[in-house]
C-alpha cells in the first residue's frame, strides 16, 4: 500500500508581452493628468491559489519602451531629468508576499526596481479567475494591478514651480498593469 500524497496546486504561467501594458498617471500643472505607458512587459507567475503565500510574481518593464503620445516629451522622461533608460533599461517587481483579499483579489508586497532603486511597493490586483482556451491550444488568464508609488523615492525629483503656485508634476503616479498570461506546460 502505497502513501498518499497531495498533487501540489501551483500553477505557472508566463507574461504575453504581445497582451500586457503597464500604464501610468501623473498630475501636471496641478491642473490636469499627463498620461503614459509601456510594452515589452515581460515574467512569471506562480500562481498558488490554494495556499496565496505560494504564489510568487517577478515581471519586467523595458522602460525604453515609454510613450506619452508626445515624442519631445517621451525623450525628457527618458532622459537623465527622470528615468535614464540608457543607464536603467528596466524595471522589475519581485513580490515577497502574496494574500488573498476577497474573490479573485490579492494584496502583493515586492520588491520595485525603478531608476536603480528597489523600494517595497503593494499591487492590489485583480485576476480573471477562470482560463481561456486561445486558437492555438494554449491555456490564458489574465489580471489586473493597481498601485500608488511616489516618483521622489525612486530618486524622479525634477520639478519646476509654477508662477500661480504649486509646482509642475505631482508627487504620486498612479500605476494600472493589464496581463494576460499563458499557462506553462
Amino acid at each position: 500500500m502505497g502513501t498518499a500524497t497531495t498533487a501540489p496546486t501551483a500553477v505557472v504561467y508566463a507574461i504575453d508581452p504581445a497582451h500586457s501594458g503597464a500604464s501610468f498617471k501623473i498630475r501636471h500643472l496641478m491642473i490636469a493628468y499627463i498620461r503614459g505607458g509601456f510594452g515589452g512587459v515581460t515574467g512569471d507567475v506562480i500562481l498558488d491559489p490554494a495556499n496565496p503565500a505560494n504564489t510568487k510574481i517577478k515581471a519586467s518593464i523595458n522602460a525604453t519602451t515609454l510613450h506619452t503620445q508626445d515624442e519631445k516629451r517621451d525623450a525628457h522622461v527618458k532622459g537623465k531629468d527622470f528615468l535614464e533608460t540608457d543607464k536603467y533599461p528596466t524595471i522589475t517587481f519581485v513580490s515577497k508576499k502574496v494574500t488573498q483579499d476577497g474573490k479573485d483579489r490579492w494584496k502583493v508586497v515586492g520588491d520595485l526596481t525603478l531608476h536603480g532603486v528597489t523600494k517595497e511597493a503593494a499591487l492590489d490586483v485583480e485576476s480573471a479567475g477562470v482560463e481561456a482556451k486561445d486558437p492555438w491550444g494554449n491555456l490564458r488568464t489574465g489580471a489586473e494591478a493597481t498601485a500608488v508609488i511616489k516618483r521622489s523615492d525612486y530618486g524622479l525629483k525634477f520639478n519646476a514651480p509654477l508662477e500661480t503656485g504649486g509646482v509642475m508634476l505631482g508627487e504620486d503616479v498612479d500605476v494600472h498593469l493589464d496581463i494576460e498570461l499563458i499557462k506553462k506546460g
